[in-house]
């Protein structure tokens, strides 16, 4: 069955990095697009970014651009959410999504 394990989360100062992994198994990942969603509390999801299958196109959210980037290694069936630059407002549960499923989310807290 489709699973989305997703990890790298924790807690980051203002200004730190983190790098968030969402691996994927129980479809085609390389033929698939794959996004990351954040959901911060109190608030609706939205996403972040995502990427095509070959990883030749990206798109991100305005808030997020210059700060984050998206990759993926094909051959590991992995994605990947590079965040630089974390500022508080960062601070949501991390999900990825592919081929209409959710992964169980990690948990990112910007905070000094």
């Amino acid at each position: 069955q489709v699973q989305l394990v997703e990890s790298g989360g924790g807690l980051v100062q203002p200004g730190g990095s983190l790098r968030l992994s969402c691996a994927a198994s129980g479809f085609t990942f390389s033929s698939s697009i794959v996004n990351w969603y954040r959901q911060p509390p109190g608030k609706e999801r939205e996403l972040v970014a995502n990427i095509t299958p070959t990883g030749r196109y990206t798109n991100y959210a305005d808030s997020v651009k210059g700060r984050f980037t998206i990759s993926r290694d094909n051959a590991k069936n992995t994605v990947y959410l590079q965040m630089n630059s974390l500022k508080p407002e960062d601070t949501a549960v991390y999900y990825c999504y592919a081929v209409g499923r959710w992964g169980q989310g990690t948990q990112v807290t910007v905070s000094s």
